[in-house]
């Protein structure tokens, strides 16, 4: 492996299993916060709950199956390096590229979110303003340093958990099983499968917890302590939100607005409905419900920073972007350019288009990972795994086999976004080729 231009310096260890679980539920939690709901305006009620079942099902396996890779190859390129190991660096490429495309664009989604929240408290200043600012701020934060960050991540995650518990406890005594059957599939069960990457949103970026790896005290156990944590918490957060928000007045009173334009606001508008939109509760949800948002904002660009490094590092990005700062440690080149990135997919503020976009690359890294589970099983059976997946081969087949039809769903309901990812593959698949390292 190539040297990085840090002069021998490298990451540092500071993260613990509490950091790693602040983390993990960190990356995700702004999903239960906005953008699932859009899937009700594919899937509707029922649509929406199997595809979030199936899905559901795909991470708890998929996480315990990714914890024996991250545990067995500890490396802050996650499924770059994984997949590189298994199927050459060829392959190896092509799946760190899908996971670059899937941390560099779930970011902007999320700065889309924070500055729909803010625009509700300050209707005159627009959404893009508060999303910009969230970039600024929160990649300065992490080039400052990881443990700040985490420790950071550790706090405001904490408090999102608090508030989505808080807008549980709001909202289900005002639970009728009647809203949750009121035109429950408006699209057929082929909704169900458009519903898929919005499923997904509910825990993308989970996986983000391999990019720390090298960052972590004693890796080989922390890591799927704080994948089996976060998932646990993940799952029970996801179930609860659903219930909560679409069985107060039916799924489309958390979908469209006054004005009948889809909201990303869920839980404002679930909320509204029981103390309308000037109680202190409401104002409450509002502005707390921003620690949401910024947990799965800071999570994910820190992660995407690790991703970028690698890439960097080993020169199959320019190698300045795997640069690490002399007096921070942290990759700062990749985490500026990453923002640099994400501010221009702001500027598109197709929040949808971009969820999307995040989920194709993640779904490809999702199969790669398996794969190349059952390749390493296979070509290197004396590697050392300190944690083996359980119940293999079942678990990775069966994240495998979901992950297969969540692609072709959403290539078949998303053909025009899936030929700007597969593209946007090629291309860069095209330049690496010609400029990549030759050996």
């Amino acid at each position: 492996m190539m040297s990085n231009v840090s002069n021998g310096q490298g990451l540092q260890k500071t993260l613990t299993p509490i950091m790693l679980w602040g983390l993990g539920v960190g990356y995700v939690i702004s999903g239960m916060y906005f953008g699932w709901n859009l899937g009700l305006d594919k899937g509707g009620t029922l649509g929406l709950a199997v595809a979030t079942f199936f899905i559901l099902l795909m991470y708890i396996t998929f996480s315990l199956s990714y914890s024996e890779l991250a545990c067995a190859i500890p490396k802050a390129g996650g499924v770059f390096d994984y997949a590189s190991k298994a199927f050459g660096r060829e392959v190896g490429f092509i799946a760190g590229m899908a996971q670059w495309i899937e941390f560099v664009f779930a970011p902007p989604a999320i700065a889309l979110g924070i500055g729909a929240y803010f625009h509700l408290l300050f209707p005159s200043v627009n959404t893009l303003v508060f999303a910009v600012i969230a970039y600024f701020i929160f990649t300065g934060i992490n080039i400052l340093g990881v443990k700040i960050s985490a420790s950071f991540e550790l706090v405001i995650t904490i408090i999102a958990v608090a508030e989505l518990t808080l807008f549980a406890a709001l909202t289900l005594p005002h639970f009728e099983i009647k809203n949750m059957t009121q035109n429950p599939l408006p699209n057929g069960w082929e909704g169900a499968f458009a519903a898929i990457p919005f499923a997904i949103w509910f825990f993308l970026g989970m996986e983000g917890l391999a990019n720390v790896a090298e960052e972590t005290i004693e890796p080989q156990k922390n890591i799927t302590k704080g994948f089996v944590y976060s998932m646990i918490t993940l799952g029970i957060l996801a179930v609860m939100t659903f219930t909560a928000a679409v069985g107060v007045g039916g799924w489309e009173k958390v979908v469209y607005d006054a004005s009948g334009n889809t909201s990303d606001s869920p839980l404002p508008m679930a909320l509204a409905q029981i103390t309308g939109s000037s109680a202190l509760m409401y104002h409450l949800l509002v502005s707390v419900g921003l620690f949401g948002f910024v947990a799965s904002f800071n999570g994910l660009l820190l992660a995407a920073g690790r991703a970028t490094y690698e890439l960097g590092k080993t020169r199959n990005f320019p190698h300045q972007l795997g640069a690490i700062h002399p007096k921070f440690h942290t990759p700062h080149f990749a985490l500026i350019f990453n923002m640099i990135l994400g501010i221009l997919a702001l500027f598109t503020e197709r929040t949808g288009d971009i969820i999307s976009i995040a989920v194709f690359g993640a779904i490809s890294m999702y199969i790669l990972s398996c794969l190349s589970i059952f390749k390493l099983r296979q070509t290197a059976p004396e590697m050392e795994r300190p944690f083996r997946v359980p119940l293999y081969p079942l678990f990775p087949a069966v994240a495998l086999l979901i992950a297969s039809v969540a692609m072709v769903a959403m290539i078949v309901y998303n053909p025009l976004l899936a030929a700007i990812y597969f593209g946007t593959i090629a291309v860069f698949f095209a330049v690496y080729k010609v400029f990549g390292p030759k050996n």
